[in-house]
This record gives structure tokens, sequence and C-alpha cells, in this order.
């Protein structure tokens, strides 16, 4: 426990799935987290569960839930409103110590029906949302000399996917620019890896037909989907000091789907 102890933690797309299960992962080791998004009343939902969560661990012997969720609301699209809000958190805990990338939508249709707001709309969110937030937190990571980026990517930014052009598109951007970044950063005492999820029970797949996904768990040799606990338990680590030697890595959670 407390592997996070005093650490400021931003992760961005944390109203739901897999970012809400990070934040909640990482207040239990110790972390501020900064729950970032744009819908607000989940991002309330979320500190109220983490409140709760608290109330209950300060009522059993031997438990502890040192951390705390803080949210703020913002579209990472926008580089003027990654920035204020960035320069906030910064003004209010005089450090940032991890970033987590893990806002993301899909807006899928196959290449010749794709319109260009579909496609302009997925790289705005997934690629340009993590290069604004990883250069408004970068500068106060520099100052420090340390700190870690994570960024999610996706087996589909490996290995492309039907229908997704945009999606695929974005995710193997986020690779290369991980691996960049860890080039630029590196000597600063910045970490920056990016992890490629495969298929999770998320929001993201709640329409996927109940065919579709049994086809993907027969392919997957652990024969079953991933969990949002899987990739939180995976953040957590890049994000702790345990992991202080590992940079410019693409780390595949995908049950053995690519082999």
């Amino acid at each position: 426990m407390e592997r996070l102890k005093g650490k400021v933690c931003i992760i961005t797309g944390a109203s739901g799935g897999i970012g809400a299960c990070s934040a909640i992962t990482f207040a239990r080791e110790g972390a501020i987290v900064y729950a970032l998004d744009l819908r607000k009343r989940n991002l309330q939902e979320l500190c109220q569960k983490c409140q709760s969560f608290q109330k209950k661990c300060a009522g059993l012997e031997g438990q502890k839930f040192a951390g705390e969720i803080r949210y703020k609301t913002v579209d990472v699209s926008k580089f003027s409103e990654v920035e204020k809000v960035v320069d906030e958190i910064y003004a209010e805990t005089k450090k940032i110590d991890v970033l987590v990338n893990n806002a993301g939508i899909t807006k899928d249709a196959q290449l010749l029906k794709m319109s260009e707001e579909q496609f302009e709309a997925v790289i705005d969110v997934n690629l340009k949302g993590a290069f604004n937030m990883g250069k408004a937190c970068a500068k106060y990571m520099v100052e420090n000399q340390k700190g870690s980026i994570i960024n999610t990517s996706s087996i589909v930014g490996v290995t492309g996917n039907f229908g997704q052009s945009n999606y695929a598109a974005s995710k193997g951007g986020l690779i290369a620019m991980s691996k960049t970044w860890a080039r630029e950063l590196g000597r600063k005492g910045i970490r920056i890896n990016a992890v490629a999820p495969g298929f999770t029970r998320t929001e993201m797949i709640e329409t996927v037909p109940e065919k579709v996904i049994n086809m993907l768990i027969e392919k997957t040799p652990l024969a079953r989907l991933g969990s949002p606990e899987d990739i939180a338990s995976l953040y957590l680590f890049l994000a702790s000091d345990e992991s202080s030697y590992i940079t410019s890595q693409v780390i595949g959670i995908d049950g053995g789907m690519i082999l």
C-alpha cells in the first residue's frame, strides 16, 4: 500500500471505465489524484465513491486509504483549457508527478464512409489531447527533474482494425509520440511509456454484439476480455518508483491476443 504516497497524479478520461478505476486505485495507494473529464456529474460521483471508501477503511483495523480524488472539467482537445487546468493544479500542489493520458473516443466507419468530422474528432481527443496534456505537464516535470507519463494506446494501434482508420491512427500515433518524448525528456528524469490494452469491458464496447465479443474471447489465449482493474494495475506500476528504469516501452495488456 501507499506506493504513490504524496504523488500528484493527473488522469484524463477519468469519469468512467479504466480512468475511474485508475483514479480509485491511485488514491488507495496514497496519491492526490486529479480526475479530468467533461462529464462533471460522473466526476462528482467518483469523488463521492472515493470518500465512501475512505470512511470504510477508517473503520477497519489495518486498512488505509491515504489518498484523495479531486476533479476538474476540461476538453483535452483544446490547449488553452488544458493549460489553464494544469496551471491550476500546479498552483494548488506545487508539483505534478504522473500524467495518465487515458481520454479516448471512437467514431467508427469504414474508410469510404468515414466523414472528415469523424476522423478529426477522434484525432483531436485521442492524439492531440494527449499532446496538449503532455506539453502542459512536462514543463512542470522538467522543473522537478522527475515524472512519469503514461499514454494509453491500444492493440489496434499496432495491428489496425476494420472500420477504425481514425482510432487506429490515433493510437499508433501515441506510440510514436511516446517514443519521441522518451528521447527528448529522458535526460530530465521523465519516463514515458505507452500501454496497449486489448479488448476491455468498458463503455466503449457496450455496443459490440455479444457474438463478436465471444469471437474475440475465443481468439484470446487467456479466454476473457480485460477488466478496468487489469489496466489500472499496470498504470499503477508505471506510475510508481518500482518502474524507475522503464521508459520508451509499449506494454501490451491483451490476454495474449498478440503473440
